[in-house]
């Protein structure tokens, strides 16, 4: 079966003037358009597309790569609204869109919002929302604290920035814990940092326990290199000095400065630290 709003593998079954068709397995065919159509291609040859529904409301292919597919969340552009809705950039002809029932505030022309796509049961149509917490995964996630995780920064809050967890759970990164410029919209890896009995996830942007420790000082060697060896940071700089220069905390980086010492990769000096050769 064809997913539309999703990429699909299919099989070229036959040219026609307008561009060829391709199939699934079950037999069901889609056009790509003639400007889509690779140069090599071949009869019976296998092509990865994504699919949705043109203008005209006509399920169609295309080898364009769209900047958010079904049942995933992205930061999109608003490129015109109207008196239906809004419609979304998202690297496709035809716009994506977002009824006035989907915005949780009315959108503007020209803002980016974190939003969701999905394929609407009533129209079947692909359309966007804003309204993003009731597509989260309501069931239990089985994280490891400190897995690698992919994250989207969604909202600021009082407490620190709410973030999107691989495309399924809500998150929360403390300010506490981030020592780098951030925005709504960036996609950043990610630490699980704690699970609550409430299933409520907090997250980090550095590894916790032994791996920060690994964490801190490659990031302390890696700044060290592009500095010729030399960083003029030291016990008494204080917690802004490293933040800017490193990205990190005061502990992490007296942390990731004891591992490098006892591994004999650094020289402690009066006014910062140097690279042994």
């Amino acid at each position: 079966m064809i997913k539309i709003g999703d990429y699909n593998t299919l099989r070229v079954v036959r040219s026609t003037s307008v561009g060829i068709f391709l199939e699934d397995d079950q037999g069901t065919e889609i056009l790509l358009p003639n400007k889509y159509v690779p140069n090599d291609i071949r009869l019976n040859q296998s092509l990865e597309v994504f699919c949705y529904l043109d203008h005209e409301e006509r399920p169609i292919a295309t080898t364009l790569k769209p900047l958010v597919i079904r049942d995933q969340f992205a930061y999109l552009e608003v490129a015109q609204v109207n008196k239906v809705g809004a419609f979304l950039d998202w690297g496709l002809e035809k716009q994506l869109f977002v009824p006035f029932k989907e915005q949780k505030t009315r959108m503007e022309e020209g803002k980016s919002y974190v939003v969701h796509c999905f394929l609407d049961e009533e129209s079947f149509r692909l359309v966007a929302s804003t309204k993003i917490d009731k597509f989260f995964k309501r069931e239990w996630i089985d994280y490891k604290v400190n897995e690698q995780v992919n994250l989207l920064i969604y909202r600021k809050t009082d407490l620190g920035w709410e973030v999107i967890i691989d495309n399924t759970s809500k998150g929360l990164l403390f300010f506490s814990d981030v020592f780098k410029d951030i925005s709504v919209g960036d996609n950043r890896a990610g630490y699980i940092k704690t699970i609550r009995e409430d299933g409520k996830i907090d997250v980090s942007l550095e590894p916790i326990g032994l791996k920060a420790l690994d964490a801190s000082a490659h990031r302390i060697l890696e700044e060290l290199n592009k500095r010729d060896g030399f960083l003029p940071l030291h016990d008494k700089s204080s917690p802004d000095e490293i933040k800017q220069v490193l990205q990190m905390s005061k502990k992490s980086f007296k942390k990731g400065v004891g591992v490098l010492y006892k591994q004999r990769k650094i020289q402690l000096l009066p006014n910062g630290i140097k690279q042994k050769k």
